[in-house]
């Protein structure tokens, strides 16, 4: 049943927290435990809806797996060992899942339909499949999109290496590659035009695979000899999640928040520097490094003086994930704030730019749509209802708005932020804030 999110202007949040284990390191590392042979153990791996699709699809391919506490324990007789699915494997609404599974049964040469909901069928998919018939991967999507159909391969027949040059860089893409490539005759080299998230080659790298990332957007697997080993990584909370945290305390008067044990992959951390470019009040203490990934503290304080910035290129896709919430900042600055280059923002789980302005607008922000981004005039919000549209970024993002608002907010459909944070209200609660939600009677 719908839900909606009652959420009261505040004032004086204080407090330390944990955020949930982080998404993309989360698939990532379920389908590489997946693909070991053996037992795996993943502590604080993220349990939330997000990462049901590849908890069901890896259990109809025969890996099995338990929650001991807050680690999971993934038992898998190796991708090599895999069977086939007996039914479609349903991805959800989760464009990760479906292309980083895309590559790793391309691996394993197994036949299989791929599908997810109407959303997740609108996004575009031929961006994988067609590296993957490169290497000789036998797969078809539907016009461009889901469902992805993969016949079976002979395992005498080995996927092909070389070079593939991405036209659009991508994370997804290059994971479903790299993935592929584990079972490839030669090595396989991915060239992206720029920047990407690079948790896969961390990873693999970590796992004590051989991969070569010279300078430039560049990397290079070796295919391994004989099985994959098992994995026993403890995951860092998600910058995607913590954000709506940081950007709670610097628009929320009073506001001192401490965030733990977060991940400050290079790649990610977009977001931190463009707060810090309009002034936010923000300390970012890296601690160390797990399976190459960086992680540490950030603590951020309520900041009356942002202002308005401009942001565009590199800097767009390390805070792809973060433009809901950085546009509810930009709301509260002073001046203009504009965003370009951002036009995958349209592809996500919802035209992220046309809801987003919508929604805002709702709650009184001056903001314009513009094809590649929007513009946020800054001068607050007045309070009001909106809608999260399915959108689990854009719930959280409308909540914590209703922090800072002039009167309350009330977000409808806002119970979407369990797909990625399930403790999000109860964390909010924590810090001070009044928020709360209840069931939407239907007729």
């Amino acid at each position: 049943m719908p839900r909606v999110i009652h959420v009261h202007p505040a004032r004086g949040l204080r407090g330390r927290l944990i955020p949930p284990g982080d998404k993309s390191l989360s698939h990532r590392a379920l389908l590489l435990a997946g693909m070991a042979q053996g037992e795996s153990r993943l502590t604080r791996v993220l349990r939330a809806g997000v990462t049901e699709p590849m908890l069901r699809a890896l259990t109809a391919l025969g890996v099995t797996w338990r929650w001991d506490g807050d680690t999971l324990v993934v038992d898998s007789p190796g991708y090599q060992a895999w069977r086939a699915p007996s039914a479609t494997l349903d991805c959800g609404h989760s464009g990760t899942t479906m292309r980083l599974l895309a590559g790793a049964l391309a691996a394993a040469g197994l036949p299989a339909v791929l599908d997810g909901s109407l959303g997740l069928r609108r996004r575009p998919m031929r961006r994988v499949t067609e590296p993957l018939r490169k290497m000789g991967v036998p797969i078809r999507d539907t016009d461009g999109h889901a469902p992805l159909i993969l016949d079976a391969r002979p395992p005498t027949q080995p996927l092909r290496g070389g070079v593939f040059r991405l036209p659009v860089a991508s994370a997804q893409v290059k994971t479903a590659i790299l993935l592929a490539g584990l079972a490839a005759s030669e090595p396989v080299t991915v060239i992206e035009p720029g920047p990407s998230r690079d948790h896969t080659e961390r990873l693999l790298a970590g796992w004590g695979l051989q991969v070569d990332r010279p300078a430039g957007h560049q990397v290079t697997l070796t295919p391994p000899r004989g099985p994959l080993s098992p994995l026993a990584l403890r995951l860092p909370g998600d910058i995607s999640s913590a954000a709506f945290l940081i950007v709670a305390a610097l628009i929320t008067p009073d506001a001192h928040v401490v965030i733990e044990d977060v991940g400050l992959n290079p790649t990610r951390t977009g977001l931190l520097d463009a707060l810090r470019a309009m002034g936010a009040r923000l300390t970012v203490e890296p601690l160390g490094e797990r399976y190459g990934e960086p992680w540490g503290r950030i603590t951020a304080s309520y900041t009356p003086d942002l202002h308005g910035i401009t942001v565009r290129g590199d800097l767009v896709v390390r805070m792809i994930d973060e433009f809901p919430i950085f546009a509810v900042a930009a709301t509260f600055a002073h001046g203009p704030t504009y965003v370009h280059d951002a036009q995958e923002l349209r592809y996500k789980e919802s035209d992220r730019i046309a809801r987003l302005v919508h929604e805002l607008r709702a709650l009184g922000a001056a903001m314009n749509e513009r094809p590649d981004g929007f513009v946020a005039y800054g001068g607050g919000l007045r309070g009001g209802t909106a809608r999260a549209h399915g959108d689990h970024r854009l719930a959280m993002a409308l909540t914590v708005a209703g922090l800072a608002a002039q009167g309350p907010v009330q977000v409808l459909g806002g119970e979407m932020y369990r797909e990625s944070y399930p403790s999000f209200l109860a964390d909010l609660q924590r810090l001070g804030a009044s928020v709360g939600e209840e069931e939407v009677p239907t007729a």
